[in-house]
């Protein structure tokens, strides 16, 4: 799995964070998006999955090969 995120595209609202702490974080200024891990570990895929679903703004882009 590869993850990228559209950092333009961000609007804050922070659930890929809550979602998926372990690739997500928020930087403290603006709320924007940090990608922490864009090759993420099989165990957390699901969640990456979810995280990028439920993006109000689609800024998280997640291939499924790397």
């Amino acid at each position: 799995m590869k993850v990228t995120v559209d950092e333009a595209r961000c609007c804050g609202a922070g659930q890929c964070a809550l979602i998926a702490p372990e690739v997500f974080d928020q930087r403290e200024e603006d709320g924007i998006v940090l990608l922490l891990d864009g090759a993420p570990g099989s165990r957390v895929h699901a969640a990456v999955r979810e995280a990028a679903s439920v993006c109000q703004a689609a800024a998280i882009r997640v291939s499924e090969t790397s």
